[in-house]
């Protein structure tokens, strides 16, 4: 099948500024027609038998979705996810392409593994671009050579989960990346604040971890290690660095972001549902489906999230999406390790709280989740359905409400807290490159 054409649906495209009834014509894995109802002209070679049709009268077609914070876990722990089920996730969620984060084992600094992520042998369902670490190793050291990784496939480079610390390195890593025009992803957490000789602190620092006896993260280790790249992207005085801040979740943390902004200085920054929904409270009775790093934070906190979605300081929701193993999430709060699923949620959660509840014009959520982040990472030909472009398409019901459950996702792990949780917006067909990733009611 070369040829697929979607009908009656209602394009919205933030990135061109479509927003109506159109007919789509995808051929060879690119958008090569877009015309209004009945009026393709099918052109290109595309006729005939060769046509498959899809009728989306009464739903939004929309550039595929775009996460640009994901742990797919391979190589070395396949028995969390894989990059086929990981993938298979996010096509279910509407996502066409995601970029996954280096802290594999081993980790992902070499251009050999970088190449070894994206082989047809994985056989991802949707595209996967690989974040490379920053670093030798994720050490926070020696950085890589980021020349011979960005010619490997590598669209950003990251230690994530382990911030790079010194600032030489950090000056280094943000010097070298701009030469080469990739993003530093740059995980804020002050390791020397959360992390003791024999402790690490396991939530937000607050009343909630007071009445459960945990060790408490306090905001400030976040907010200085955004102070503190600010501060060395404005000391590098190179309009190419390009610093953006993996989930933020504090305030203090935004203000930072939103002064550079104000200072003309190229900080982004990305928030998680969770992050925009959740509060501390939701670790409840020690739910280890509620650790994540960074924590749930206070109230006063999430309400921040929301804010900066509204006044556009956020450019990218993205799900960090961290599946683990069930018996690794049933144990002692402390011990369990942090992260949740959240591939097959975003769509839905965002739907449901930012614009069903939040007012937040629809054409704003989908550039949020498709055309920023792929401005963030540069990928040409996606975010958009121009003509010549990619053919990653969503096709979603927006005022269809639907309820979750963890026991029926495409990821192999279901460490989530939102199983149960009432969504709207549901995703019926997912397109990349032209192939039907995924078809769903």
């Amino acid at each position: 099948m070369t040829a697929l054409v979607i009908r009656g649906g209602h394009l919205i495209d933030p990135a061109a500024g479509v927003d109506g009834l159109k007919d789509i014509l995808l051929k060879d894995g690119r958008v090569a027609e877009i015309a209004g109802p009945g009026k393709l002209k099918l052109t290109n070679g595309a006729s005939g038998p060769d046509i498959q049709t899809i009728d989306a009268t009464g739903l939004t077609v929309a550039p595929g979705l775009i996460d640009m914070h994901v742990h797919l876990r391979e190589p070395g722990q396949g028995y969390k996810e894989t990059i086929a089920s990981g993938t298979a996730a996010a096509a279910a969620g509407g996502f066409t392409s995601v970029a996954a984060m280096p802290n594999t084992r081993p980790v992902n600094d070499s251009p050999e593994i970088t190449r070894w992520m994206q082989a047809p042998e994985r056989e991802a369902v949707v595209r996967v671009f690989p974040i490379a670490a920053a670093t030798r190793g994720s050490k926070g050291e020696a950085i890589n050579d980021f020349a011979a990784l960005k010619s490997a496939g590598a669209v950003a480079v990251s230690d994530d989960g382990l911030p790079i610390l010194k600032d030489s390195v950090m000056r280094e890593t943000l010097a070298a990346a701009a030469r080469v025009g990739l993003s530093v992803i740059q995980h804020a957490e002050d390791t020397r604040i959360t992390h003791g000789s024999a402790w690490v602190a396991s939530m937000n620092a607050g009343p909630t971890a007071f009445r459960l006896g945990l060790r408490g993260w306090p905001n400030e280790a976040e907010s200085t290690i955004v102070e503190r790249d600010i501060r060395l992207v404005q000391e590098l005085r190179d309009a190419r660095a390009h610093l953006h801040v993996a989930h933020i979740s504090t305030a203090a943390a935004l203000a930072a972001v939103r002064q550079a902004r104000r200072n003309g200085l190229r900080v982004t920054c990305e928030v998680t549902p969770h992050h925009f929904l959740l509060t501390e409270e939701h670790v409840g009775l020690y739910s280890t489906n509620a650790k994540m790093c960074p924590p749930l934070r206070s109230a006063a906190d999430r309400d921040a999230m929301l804010e900066a979605i509204l006044d556009g300081v956020v450019d990218a929701i993205a799900t960090d999406h961290a599946p683990h193993a069930v018996h690794e999430k049933e144990v002692e709060f402390e011990n369990a390790p942090n992260g949740i699923t959240g591939l097959e949620t975003a769509l839905g959660l965002s739907l449901r709280w930012l614009y069903n509840e939040g007012k937040l014009p629809l054409g704003r959520i989908l550039s949020l989740l498709s055309a920023q982040p792929a401005a963030l990472l540069n990928l040409k030909g996606r975010g958009t359905l121009t003509v010549g472009s990619f053919a990653d398409v969503v096709v979603f019901d927006p005022k269809a409400e639907w309820t979750y459950n963890a026991r029926q996702t495409r990821s192999k792990s279901r460490n989530t807290p939102f199983d149960g949780w009432a969504m709207q917006g549901k995703v019926r067909c997912t397109i990349s490159e032209g192939r039907i990733a995924y078809v769903g009611g």
